[in-house]
């Protein structure tokens, strides 16, 4: 038998409501490595059909994932960490190609990345404790505020950050139970596919989160205007896209969350990003009176 063989190439595909469709346009373009402009591998190309069919999957997937105790939503989290953990060679090779790194900085970065995820674990079952409590009011009621997740969130991913950036956005906005719809790096998708295969074997719901590939203005177009997307990130858009963005995210009054261009991906996250899609309901009832002396509990 010859020894020579043919190397099996990966075929990449999105990730949408817990499956693994091609574009349904049927289209895919060349991603190269950074430094050379070597070929790595063919990505899908979506269109506006596809990040329709997202929005639906992202939707179908918030009640359950929403009604979840924060607990569960963090064990879940904590076990992509491990997934991701058992697939770091993969992902620190991805992550040298897209980024022009040696392979030892690579591997840091996803090292980093790891820590990112169990990060955002942890606070799963804590932002409401820093965001939430009762109020002091003027009668006899107890007021009560706590945070509940605003919905399906359509999040740009850093163009040039293309793993680390990438968790860095979308951990945080499905720690507090909202559902995603993420537009990988145009130039540097790999990482994001790859990051869909690992979410498909984590016990992270279908729908979740929704990961698409191509052309970000294209696809971002039809997020923005969507009527049910509530919110958007715009990490991934330049000054003139994302002037566009959120104009069309005003119909349907989106939240927004405007790119900071240099950030530093790096740095230890403070709770912005939590906070930035959390909605606070607030509950009145009266403590009742418990005797002729007015005491009340």
């Amino acid at each position: 038998m010859s020894d020579a063989r043919l190397s099996v190439f990966k075929t990449y595909k999105l990730y949408v409501g817990g499956r693994f469709p091609r574009s349904e346009s049927g289209r895919v373009y060349e991603v190269t490595d950074s430094k050379g402009g070597n070929w790595l591998a063919n990505a899908p190309l979506s269109s506006r059909k596809d990040a329709r069919d997202a929005v639906v999957a992202a939707r179908k997937a918030f009640g359950g994932w929403a009604g979840a105790t924060a607990y569960n939503r963090g064990q879940i989290l904590y076990r992509v960490a491990e997934m991701l953990e058992g697939r770091k060679e993969q992902f620190g090779r991805e992550v040298a190609d897209a980024e022009g790194l040696s392979r030892s900085k690579a591997a840091a970065v996803v090292d980093a990345t790891i820590d990112r995820w169990v990060w955002y674990a942890g606070w799963t079952d804590k932002i409401a404790q820093v965001v939430g409590g009762g109020n002091p009011v003027a009668g006899p009621y107890f007021n009560l505020s706590s945070p509940e997740p605003t919905g399906v969130v359509a999040v740009l991913a850093p163009q040039r950050s293309s793993f680390l950036g990438l968790v860095s956005v979308l951990a945080p906005v499905i720690a507090t139970g909202n559902t995603a719809v993420v537009i990988a790096s145009e130039k540097s998708p790999l990482p994001a596919l790859s990051l869909g295969e690992v979410l498909a074997t984590s016990d992270v719901p279908g729908g979740v989160v929704n990961v698409l590939s191509g052309t970000t203005a294209e696809i971002a177009a039809p997020l923005a205007a969507h009527q049910d997307v509530n919110a958007i990130d715009l990490a991934g858009a330049g000054e003139e896209l994302a002037k566009e963005l959120e104009i069309a995210a005003a119909d349907n009054l989106k939240r927004v969350l405007r790119p900071h261009p240099g950030t530093d991906w790096t740095a230890t996250p403070g709770t912005d990003r939590l906070t930035a899609f959390l909605e606070t309901k607030t509950v009145w009832h009266p403590t009742g009176a418990l005797g002729a002396a007015g005491s009340a509990y």
